[in-house]
């Protein structure tokens, strides 16, 4: 893999950096020790550091050489998740119940490497503002990064960002034009029916029934009233009705998550549940109430940005190596709200084949760190390239 012969020399060091993150993992809005060694690092080499933005977010800015007033910016993130890790190396999760199993530490580790060759060449000209994120994982961190003025205090023309993904190999990449990531919602049915005795349950109003019934209703919202070529999923992921197998209960709740890409679609299931959920209780002689909480936007690419991301992906991993069609997944990425207020891409690089096989979220994930050198390169090729020097 053709990467920056510089930044390829810096492997052993990137690889340290990133399995000390990895013993370290801290929740979102919680990366006090990460943002800190990030920050550090950053001063040591001489960029501009802002701490604190959209909590423990840190923003590093870097000014080339020449007059332009062309900017960038490149975002990782840093939260781990709160999950036990069941692997056994001597670099493994020093805290119980948080783990940075989806590659955190990799994105941060590679924008770091990035940085510290950008520092030392300033083979641009332009600004790059760097942007270590908090809280991914579910907590919004780049929407609190841009309430806290993000793109106020650090103008950048567009943004650009990566994640690893286990199912491409090593050397390949990923991006498309349009949604990437689906947008992510989470709902709660609650249901009051009347309680009473298994025995006898023409005296009461079911809710084990009530629930049934609205999952199944649920389920003819994707089948039956949206469009077919517009992708959406209700998955009910939890019930809980009933404490004794000899009694009905008085009431329950199920709750689940909605995932789709576009907004029209978004808008008709939240409709369309809440009608389903209160039209089926009443039926039943029961009553729903409904809770539905919007949460991360569909990750939406910029046709024009989509496609420098992908030649300057083609450009590090060689021709071939770059699909830009790949498949979108209902999985969700707050890097979305960031693509909402500027042009910018997102792009998956391939890390399969690394010490452990397996897909993000899993507690035996690891984070290859062959491709170290890799992601570094791609983040450092896109400033050489937009902010390219007069010849």
């Amino acid at each position: 893999m053709p990467v920056i012969n510089s930044i390829a020399a810096m492997k052993d060091e990137m690889t340290e950096w990133r399995r000390d993150i990895h013993m370290h993992p801290e929740l979102g809005f919680e990366e006090f020790r990460t943002s800190n060694l990030v920050a550090e690092k950053l001063e040591a080499w001489g960029i501009e550091v802002h701490r604190g933005v959209g909590q423990t977010g840190v923003v590093g800015v870097l000014k080339g050489r020449g007059e332009s007033d062309k900017s960038i910016g490149l975002r990782a993130d840093m939260d781990a998740l709160p999950m036990q890790e069941e692997n056994d190396f001597a670099y493994k999760s020093k805290h119980d119940g948080k783990f940075h199993g989806c590659g955190h530490d990799g994105h941060t580790t590679m924008l770091l490497g990035a940085a510290k060759y950008l520092a030392e060449t300033k083979n641009f000209d332009g600004t790059v503002h760097f942007i270590f994120q908090p809280a991914e994982e579910g907590k919004g961190g780049g929407k609190a990064m841009i309430e806290d003025g993000l793109f106020d205090r650090f103008a950048s023309d567009e943004v650009y960002g990566m994640h690893n993904w286990p199912l491409l190999g090593a050397g390949e990449a990923g991006l498309r034009t349009g949604p990437m990531m689906a947008a992510a919602d989470e709902f709660k049915i609650t249901i009051k029916a009347t309680g009473g005795h298994a025995a006898m349950p023409h005296h009461t109003v079911d809710p084990v029934i009530i629930a049934t019934q609205i999952v199944q209703g649920f389920q003819t919202l994707v089948s039956r009233n949206t469009n077919p070529l517009h992708p959406a999923v209700i998955s009910v992921t939890q019930m809980h009705i009933g404490s004794a197998f000899n009694v009905i209960a008085h009431d329950g709740w199920m709750g689940g998550t909605v995932r789709t890409f576009d907004e029209s679609v978004r808008d008709e299931i939240e409709t369309g549940m809440a009608r389903i959920a209160k039209s089926v209780a009443d039926a039943y002689g029961g009553e729903a109430e409904v809770f539905y909480r919007r949460g991360y936007p569909a990750t939406v690419n910029h046709e024009k940005q989509a496609e420098k991301a992908a030649r300057v992906a083609e450009a590090v991993l060689g021709q071939g190596k770059v699909d830009r069609d790949i498949q979108p997944v209902m999985g969700a990425e707050d890097f979305s709200y960031m693509l909402e207020k500027r042009p910018g891409a997102y792009i998956v690089l391939g890390q399969a084949g690394g010490p452990s096989a397996c897909m993000v979220h899993n507690p035996r994930y690891d984070f290859n760190d062959e491709i170290l050198p890799v992601g570094a390169s791609w983040f450092a090729t896109m400033v050489e390239t937009e902010l390219k020097r007069a010849s």
